[in-house]
């Protein structure tokens, strides 16, 4: 009996000191748990083992499902636990761990979705101040929509009457502009900044200001842009036939001249910058105007339109060598007639083409003109008064025709 007893006590302090073991192992468990993330799968694998006890004095860990196997048909033959048996203290701090885990889990979470409200309100209120901007930037840009519905400002800017030949003038020559991917200025802006240019002289400087580009580029814009102008537009001044001259001739050339006047010509001078080179100023020094200028031939017809257009030639140039060497002689006919100024000394060179130059008679070594000569001169000077015009007007219309700011020969 004493043999059982003692063999009793033994089992009953072993027990206790495994039991002791076994709460100091899954209190470290528990603990590292706590610390470990759940998304952590090698150290998961570790948690899936259970304890399970050999022989007295030792732990052995065994997969979950033979532990738990061996743990139930271990308890099989005891008595079933309590409800507060089986409720742990270091089970119950876990669970209290938990709760308040859920619940620091729910005020980060709403933490969260009152910051995304308030990143969301920032970010419309990002995007209506985005577009206000961009509405303001496209305002103060020089483009189609500047000139659309306005016909006021494209006759300030430009000159020509209303957007729709804008458009048209620019359907000419928008295929043939350069458009560099790179490039801060669209085609219709190119077009645009040559037209201001022409019409209203503005400095480079200004000109640059209001496109947001630098100088240089001004420069460079304003000739490649006129080139394509010229070799696109100049089509639009043509020669006109002859039966088109006779359908539509003036009735004051009627009885003046009959059917015969074909162009009434004149050259007009623009003031340049002086130039650098000493053979190119002398070149376009004037006498008459008394500055550096360059010389154009205009010719137009009796009804008013220009039928003809000569290159730049340098202002000390005469208006005789001009004529000859310009290509107006090509186009006449036997039979036409030309009304031209005092300076134009052209019979000759005119009559060898079969034609017949009108000019006012020269007073020079007499005291007065005969009276044949007075009403022939009276008529050239009456009629002539045309072409003044057509000038003056294309003057007024490009304001270029003033001292070209970064114009040099």
């Amino acid at each position: 009996m004493e043999k059982y007893r003692g063999r009793l006590k033994k089992d009953i302090a072993w027990r206790r000191g495994e039991e002791e073991s076994l709460q100091v192992f899954m209190m470290r468990q528990i603990l590292i748990g706590l610390h470990q993330s759940p998304w952590d799968t090698t150290q998961q694998q570790h948690q899936t083992s259970v304890i399970t006890v050999s022989r007295p004095g030792k732990i052995k860990l065994q997969p979950e499902e033979s532990a738990l196997t061996q743990l139930c048909l271990a308890e099989s033959d005891e008595t079933e636990p309590t409800d507060s048996e089986l409720l742990h203290p270091i089970c119950k701090f876990h669970l209290l761990g938990s709760l308040e885990g859920n619940d620091m889990c729910s005020k980060e979470k709403a933490a969260s979705v009152k910051l995304s409200e308030r990143a969301q309100q920032e970010i419309d209120r990002l995007l209506v101040e985005n577009l206000e901007l961009k509405l303001q930037i496209s305002k103060m840009e020089i483009n189609e929509a500047t000139f659309k519905d306005n016909d006021e400002r494209v006759k300030f800017y430009t000159g020509l009457p209303n957007f729709m030949m804008l458009m048209s003038l620019f359907s000419c020559v928008k295929d043939h502009i350069k458009n560099p991917p790179r490039s801060k200025l669209k085609p219709f802006q190119k077009f645009i900044l040559v037209l201001m240019k022409l019409r209203l002289n503005l400095h480079v400087q200004d000109i640059a200001h209001r496109f947001n580009i630098a100088p240089s580029t001004v420069s460079k814009c304003f000739i490649a842009v006129l080139d394509v102008m010229y070799w696109r537009m100049k089509r639009i001044i043509q020669w006109p036939e002859r039966e088109q001259l006779h359908l539509t001739m003036p009735m004051e050339f009627r009885h003046a001249f009959g059917l015969k006047c074909a162009v009434l010509i004149d050259c007009f001078e623009i003031f340049i910058e002086r130039p650098s080179c000493l053979e190119e100023r002398a070149g376009t020094w004037s006498s008459y105007k008394h500055h550096n200028t360059i010389k154009i031939l205009i010719g137009i017809t009796p009804q008013g339109s220009i039928s003809f257009l000569s290159e730049c030639w340098g202002g000390r140039v005469s208006d005789k060598h001009i004529t000859e060497h310009c290509g107006l002689l090509d186009k006449l006919i036997p039979g036409d007639m030309i009304l031209a100024d005092r300076g134009f000394d052209i019979q000759d060179v005119v009559g060898a083409c079969g034609a017949e130059a009108k000019i006012p008679a020269f007073t020079k070594g007499k005291s007065q003109l005969s009276p044949l000569e007075l009403e022939a001169t009276r008529k050239i000077a009456h009629l002539r008064i045309h072409v003044e015009r057509v000038i003056g007007l294309l003057r007024n219309s490009t304001q270029s025709c003033k001292p070209l700011c970064q114009w040099t020969i």
